[in-house]
């Protein structure tokens, strides 16, 4: 699949937002205590993702019962959905100056029932090919995400057959529909009943 950015300019991929707070002081301390460790683009993309992905559990596996949706909130709340965590994500690829978009998948249930669109992140990494898609969710029983430039390792990969959707489009922000589910969202069951079925 090709994937689309949506804003021909670069830089677009690199501004903070009010989702993606990059500027935020905790997501700049965060970034700042990676990068220590983790100089190069590679390494440090990595571990943020491998600290989003492991750190942050996703609150539907943990129980958690808060809707988070600005990065700098996900990282002190530690809790998150996928559209969450991969804002979080997005925002410490950018605050480190590595081009992040938000791009999405379309899942369904194993019987094509109870369509939800699922978040993640593409990065640009410098050396690479081009954007690489990377999903932070969180791993579970029977559910093996991986940070890969290469060969795409997502928690899912859809199934046409059922009516899900890889959806090209790489945007500079959340979309509209995501974001206003979680911005109205009163807490997660909330959400659950409000998730976009498409984009």
């Amino acid at each position: 699949m090709e994937l689309i950015q949506q804003d021909p300019d670069i830089h677009a991929y690199l501004a903070a937002s009010e989702a993606v707070d990059h500027d935020h002081p905790l997501v700049r301390d965060v970034a700042e205590r990676l990068s220590r460790d983790h100089p190069d683009a590679y390494s440090y993309a990595e571990a943020a993702f491998e600290l989003v992905r492991d750190t942050i559990p996703h609150s539907a596996d943990s129980g958690d019962l808060r809707v988070t949706w600005r990065a700098s909130d996900v990282l002190e709340q530690r809790t998150g959905i996928c559209y969450a965590k991969s804002i979080a994500y997005a925002a410490l690829l950018r605050a480190r100056g590595i081009p992040a978009a938000l791009c999405y998948q379309r899942l369904a249930d194993d019987d094509g029932s109870a369509p939800a669109v699922h978040g993640l992140v593409a990065v640009l990494l410098p050396g690479t090919t081009g954007w690489a898609r990377q999903d932070a969710r969180g791993n579970k029983p029977g559910v093996d995400a991986r940070f890969s430039v290469e060969k795409e390792r997502l928690a899912w990969t859809v199934r046409p057959e059922l009516g899900e959707v890889d959806y090209p489009e790489l945007l500079a922000a959340p979309h509209p529909a995501v974001l206003a589910a979680l911005k109205a969202a009163r807490d997660r069951p909330h959400l659950w009943r409000t998730l976009p079925t498409e984009l």
